[in-house]
């Protein structure tokens, strides 16, 4: 073929493939503005079945779907503290059909505790609504000799590096909270990272750690029998769960307030129609009675400005976490 006849096909195909781009885009803009949803929709929970995002998740498509009059399936994403899930979220397509439970962990801690973790948590999402804080509570082995918070940290400021805390993992919630706390209050704690909570709960009971910060349903009726104690909350709201546990602010930790927030996530580019309709269903069911009973159940306080402010709360928790990182030097390659 010669180059004439070449040039001439090339001109051919260049508005086709142009009309061909126009069309598909016009076809995902109607899609988007259409209907919705018109068929199932896929809820990707970082969490094993029974964990307390699993558990949240699953009532929230429950309800969720009767209201949209599509089912929402939940699919149990686990693996890298969250990251698996986040990444399988951002490489969506952008059409409301594929949403994420994201929470603290995927969306501020891993981001800058590990060099590389495939998405970017304010370019690769749209965040549509905050749910709940989990918080945690500072809790120790009963046999331990200090019965107070003031006691504990008296005690552990006389024997730098000889008090050891258990978390479930580097990087979990537990770590990080212990790692602001410790900075915090000048402690100088041993780090004794499990595999799980259930281990570390484990390694409380038989002295292996004496101290840890766990959320609330896995030592409730610990703390309640007696085999634990409780020193504080780690947010600035006491538990309806667990009134008697002070926060840590009332006793004398001012301003201390750590907690994973778990929320609503759908990928970048999610037409702003689809966010609006998501936000309104969840608002709705987050409101209902029997969902808020629940939630106090498992330990978790609802986040009652979870739409206007998220972006922002994301923004200033990654720098929180990012700060503690660097300047302890956790950053994991």
């Amino acid at each position: 073929m010669g180059k004439h006849a070449m040039g001439k096909h090339m001109g051919l195909r260049f508005p086709i493939t142009v009309a061909i781009a126009l069309a598909c885009l016009l076809s995902f803009g109607q899609a988007q503005d259409g209907p919705y949803p018109t068929h199932a929709v896929r809820l990707i929970v970082p969490s094993l079945p029974g964990g307390n995002p699993d558990v949240l998740g699953r009532l929230l498509a429950e309800r969720m779907g009767k209201d949209l009059g599509a089912a929402i399936v939940v699919e149990n994403v686990t693996g890298a503290g969250g990251a698996l899930a986040a990444v399988m979220e951002a490489k969506a397509p952008p059409d409301g059909y594929t949403l994420l439970f994201g929470d603290t962990g995927a969306m501020a801690i891993n981001p800058v505790l590990k060099s590389d973790v495939g998405y970017d948590p304010i370019k690769d999402f749209t965040p549509i609504t905050a749910l709940a804080a989990l918080p945690t509570i500072l809790v120790a082995n009963a046999k331990f000799p200090a019965s107070t918070l003031a006691e504990f940290i008296k005690l552990a400021k006389s024997e730098p590096g000889k008090i050891n805390y258990g978390s479930a993992g580097i990087g979990s919630i537990h770590h990080m909270t212990m790692a602001i706390f410790a900075d915090r209050t000048g402690l100088d704690v041993v780090h004794v990272p499990y595999r799980a909570g259930t281990a570390m709960v484990n390694g409380l009971l038989t002295g292996e750690i004496q101290v840890a910060w766990s959320g609330i349903p896995n030592v409730q009726s610990l703390i309640e029998s007696g085999r634990l104690r409780g020193y504080c909350i780690s947010v600035l709201k006491r538990s309806a769960s667990m009134p008697t546990i002070p926060t840590c602010d009332e006793l004398g930790v001012k301003g201390f307030d750590v907690a994973t927030v778990m929320g609503l996530f759908a990928p970048a580019g999610t037409s702003p129609k689809i966010v609006s309709r998501l936000q309104a269903e969840v608002a709705k069911v987050m409101r209902e009675p029997a969902m808020t009973a629940r939630m106090e159940q498992l330990g978790m306080i609802m986040e009652e400005d979870g739409t206007a402010n998220y972006v922002a709360f994301i923004k200033r928790d990654i720098e929180r976490y990012s700060a503690i990182v660097h300047k302890l030097n956790l950053r994991v390659k």
